[in-house]
């Protein structure tokens, strides 16, 4: 069976010399330190179900290491045919949530699975939206800067943005259109466009600021949910709204109390904040939290570092891709690794507003650890690939 796939791959021209190994060994570090994270913050858990939230990060970490080898040796390009059919079930799945799904804290964003918890369809929206981006601008490369062209792309797009938005979950929408929006850019979108939406935004930010300020926010509470616009007033008027950054202090003082070394992996000590229970979701949206606490300035280096190091293998190997469609998957993967990395840190550390993401590789949540999985799967798979020329 093993010469069998050996002799798979060489047919579809993968050569062994072009995996890249150090891409899965900070993935795996990354995820080890995760599973000892997320046993820490949950060591008091009471349990509910069948297996505790350790155990499915375990399961999820296993399985994932294997989901991500079986897709490393699927052809990217073969991936590529069935995005329609993907984005028509993604569509269907996330309809089936705001229509039949249960309200969870006034949220329908998962499926349970009896025995393993809930699945989460959005983290793997994330994935389809990369490879439609893909497909489209592939297939209008010539015509991408053209008004036309662009208004069939919010087409394409917007509508699985719209329905994770109405979950509701404001924070994977922006993922999703951060890297929808990346993609383009990466394709060759005129630089015109870049700077006529960099005019356009940065008025509107502007804008933003002034009527955050207004008593009266008609404007912006037809935008954005109650609890949305609680957590924006919050991050601008902590004062005012100290119940809306109340987790973000408690995850700021938790950081510094950390200091250089931290205070020892699944510490017990009265001071701690983990085991006050004064995070809520500290084994996911708050992670970061506790490796600041348990492993200080140093361990918080390490995971920074680590998740620095996997953006920067996603985006070597869009470089050494062999064509342009490698090059949009793993750039798109790179891009979406860094920017939820950097909006799970910055919510842990007070830098913008509350608002709930996972950090990949670390925070609890199968959904979220398989979905990310699946991503290094195809970057591997562009890297097996690569440029003839490259050795």
């Amino acid at each position: 069976m093993g010469s069998n796939l050996l002799d798979k791959l060489k047919k579809q021209n993968y050569h062994l010399r072009n995996f890249n190994f150090k891409l899965v060994l900070y993935v795996v570090i990354l995820s080890v330190i995760g599973i000892l994270m997320v046993n820490s913050a949950t060591k008091n858990e009471v349990e509910t179900g069948l297996l505790t939230t350790t155990v499915k990060q375990v399961i999820g970490v296993i399985g994932g290491i294997i989901i991500m080898l079986i897709v490393a040796t699927i052809n990217y390009r073969a991936l590529l045919r069935w995005t329609p059919v993907l984005y028509i079930i993604n569509i269907a799945v996330l309809a089936y949530l705001l229509i039949f799904a249960n309200d969870v804290m006034g949220a329908k964003r998962w499926i349970h699975v009896p025995g393993l918890g809930t699945i989460q369809p959005s983290e793997f929206t994330k994935i389809v939206m990369i490879m439609t981006a893909t497909v489209f601008i592939m297939k209008f490369k010539d015509k991408i800067s053209r008004i036309g062209t662009l208004l069939l792309y919010m087409v394409v797009v917007l509508p699985p943005a719209i329905l994770v938005l109405e979950e509701p979950d404001l924070s994977t929408t922006l993922v999703i259109l951060f890297t929808v929006i990346l993609a383009l850019f990466v394709g060759g979108i005129s630089y015109k466009w870049v700077l006529g939406v960099l005019g356009v935004m940065i008025p509107l930010a502007g804008a933003f600021l002034i009527l955050i300020h207004q008593p009266d926010q008609t404007v912006l509470n037809m935008i954005f949910k109650d609890h949305q616009m609680e957590r924006i007033n919050g991050y601008f008027f902590p004062d005012e709204f100290p119940d809306q950054v109340r987790q973000q202090r408690n995850s700021v003082m938790a950081i510094g109390s950390g200091m250089l070394t931290g205070k020892g992996l699944n510490t017990s000590t009265y001071e701690s904040v983990k085991n006050g229970s004064f995070l809520s979701e500290q084994q996911c949206d708050f992670i970061f939290a506790v490796v600041g606490e348990e492993l200080g300035f140093v361990g918080s280096c390490v995971v920074i570092l680590l998740i620095g190091l996997i953006v920067f293998e996603c985006i070597r190997m869009a470089g050494k891709s062999r064509d342009e469609e490698g090059r949009l998957l793993s750039s798109a993967v790179g891009g979406l690794f860094a920017f939820q990395s950097f909006v799970n840190i910055g919510v842990a550390t007070q830098i913008i507003p509350n608002t709930g993401l996972p950090l990949p590789f670390v925070s609890a949540g199968l959904s979220s650890l398989i979905s990310s999985f699946i991503m290094i799967g195809i970057v591997l798979n562009v890297g097996l690939q690569r440029k003839k020329y490259d050795f």
